[in-house]
């Protein structure tokens, strides 16, 4: 009897996969990846009987090379945990003939590629060597965009939503393919895509050991770990079945007895709970929808969503949310991407504000200015136009002189409003081309509006931004002092250092401009100056750094140079100083 398999797996970056890699494997060939450098060649795994790229009609010429379409897959991604490809893994019944399985794979792709708009790649897997020689099961790896002849476009998200039925369609259509094919070829057999227990058959399902534990046992000849879980798992499973057995029976006697208000009452609660969720489907939509987006895999999904529902009973249970749902899915959607989004820093939201005033209050004076511009240029071209009609009629016999100095007058009033128009048409056309865009006047009466603009929509964001720039511009004056006070430092230590050739009157010893120094900074001076020369300039700035980090610092030496440069001047002021 036919076996059916059909599931559904994802490749994500999450886990550390690739589109290319899986590509290559599937098919035993070399791909290498553009996206990481990495080439993953699998031209000598053996078992591949068969591959065929399977595209939609409108596909790009390009995508029939496997390397470049899933290159193309790769790189339409830039999330570092999207899902790069789905896999549909199915079994192929070895009833058939291999160009019926393989018919029954192209046909199952083809309808995947044609609702979905996917690319699909198919490799036909023979049986391993030493396992089940019935085994014959296909690769079909889809893309999770769709293809279309400008490339890969929106995602397929339908397949990543458990709630849209998609993947539950898509096991029972691929029965009905295995099944037609049976019956096309006269053979007696029929295939379920049910689960066990939706078909009422009590047994336990059979579970594929994976590539990993099939590996194991096929080198050495042993049974896997997970083949011996297995086993252990299912005998345990019988033991306790037995012992439940006669405690079932007990507790089904016991459970007779109990009252049937007790039934009913259990009965509405779930019941009442049962419409609850029910009325929360467009939140599970939502959080699933959410977890696809953000790249987690089938079974993550899952673990999000049942924790959603435990949360939300919970909080059912415990009147903190309303029993009934009212929400729409979008809503949902609207207050999880509202909650997501990062606190705007209010300085740098004031300047966004800014910023769109000032450009409102730009394009309110362009369309103004250019429409006056346009209306005067109007009322020219009418006036250019009446005054045309008003030409002097030249005289048949006397009076020619008179009439062409009239004439020569009314030209070069018509040709000056004709150039007054298509100057003011030419004005309008560079304000509407931006010309004034950066005149100094204009951009300062727009950011002018804008601040005005600002304060009276805005008040505390304006005051916001005021104390802001203050900030900075009191950071700009404290940055020009250090340099001032460090140019004078390093001034000092130069004329200091001088005395050593002989030509630094004043700042040896007892010197009268070195003693007018305060002692302090006469410290630093030596200090400095015994450092070697290449060594001074980091010396500086390290001293820059801490003035700049601690106000404290800067004020001192502020001070200290402020009092050396007040004892100097009284001392050239002063009489019978030694120099």
């Amino acid at each position: 009897m036919p076996s059916y398999h059909l599931s559904v797996k994802t490749i994500s970056r999450s886990a550390g996969r690739s589109a290319t890699a899986a590509a290559a494997y599937r098919a035993g060939v070399e791909i290498a990846d553009q996206r990481t450098g990495e080439v993953h060649d699998y031209t000598r795994k053996g078992g591949v009987e068969y591959i065929k790229l399977v595209l939609p009609e409108n596909a790009p010429s390009w995508s029939v090379d496997r390397e470049a379409l899933w290159n193309a897959a790769e790189q339409a991604e830039t999330r570092k945990n999207s899902t790069v490809a789905r896999e549909f893994e199915v079994a192929l019944p070895s009833e058939l003939s291999d160009t019926e399985r393989q018919r029954l794979a192209l046909d199952f792709a083809q309808e995947i590629v044609a609702r979905h708009g996917c690319a699909a790649d198919v490799a036909i897997h023979a049986p391993g060597k030493g396992g089940d020689h019935r085994n014959h099961h296909a690769h079909i790896l889809c893309s999770t965009r769709k293809l279309t002849k400008e490339g890969f476009g929106a995602k397929t998200r339908e397949l990543d939503d458990r709630t849209s039925g998609e993947v539950v369609r898509w096991r029972e259509r691929f029965a009905e393919l295995q099944n037609q094919r049976f019956q096309d070829n006269g053979i007696d057999a029929k295939v379920d895509h049910r689960s066990l227990q939706d078909q009422g058959i009590d047994r336990e399902p059979t579970r594929h050991l994976g590539v990993a534990a099939t590996g194991y046992e096929r080198r050495t000849g042993l049974a896997s770990r997970k083949r011996l879980d297995f086993e252990k798992e299912v005998a345990e499973r019988l033991s306790k079945a037995k012992e439940l057995g006669e405690l079932e029976r007990e507790a089904q006697a016991l459970e007779r007895s109990l009252l049937d208000l007790t039934c009913n009452l259990e009965k509405a609660k779930a019941e009442r709970l049962g419409a609850s969720l029910k009325s929360y489907r467009p939140l599970f939509e939502a959080v699933a929808q959410k977890a696809a987006e953000d790249g987690f895999d089938e079974r993550q999904r899952e673990a999000i969503l049942a924790q959603a529902k435990e949360t939300l009973i919970k909080n059912i249970e415990s009147g903190a949310i309303s029993r009934t749902n009212t929400k729409t899915r979008q809503e949902f959607e609207a207050t999880a991407k509202k909650a997501s989004q990062p606190a705007i820093d209010p300085v740098e939201r004031a300047q966004q504000l800014k910023t769109q005033f000032f450009e409102a209050a730009k394009t309110t004076w362009k369309e103004q200015e250019a429409k006056h511009c346009t209306q005067q240029a109007d009322g020219m071209e009418q006036k250019y136009w009446q005054l045309r009609e008003q030409e002097p009629k030249e005289p048949l016999l006397f009076g020619r002189r008179e009439w062409q100095t009239q004439h020569d007058n009314w030209a070069d009033q018509v040709n000056g409003i004709r150039q007054e128009a298509l100057a003011l048409d030419k004005q309008a056309k560079a304000i509407r081309d931006g010309n004034y865009d950066n005149d100094w006047d204009k951009t300062w009466e727009w950011d002018k509006q804008a601040q005005e603009r600002l304060g009276q929509e805005h008040p505390v964001l304006a005051q916001t931004l005021a104390n802001h720039h203050l900030a900075e511009q009191q950071k700009a004056k404290a940055k020009v002092e250090i340099n001032l006070a460090l140019s004078e430092f390093k001034d000092y230590a130069i004329k200091r250092e001088l005395k050593n050739f002989g030509i630094g009157h004043g700042y040896n010893d007892g010197g009268g401009y070195w003693q007018a120094l305060p002692e302090k900074l006469r410290t630093r001076i030596d200090e400095f100056n015994k450092q070697p020369r290449e060594a001074r300039d980091t010396t500086l700035s390290l001293l820059r750094g801490r003035m700049e980090r601690d106000p404290a610092v800067a004020q001192k030496l502020t001070q200290e140079l402020k009092q050396a440069k007040d004892n100097i001047q009284e001392l050239g002021r002063g009489r019978g100083w030694s120099r």
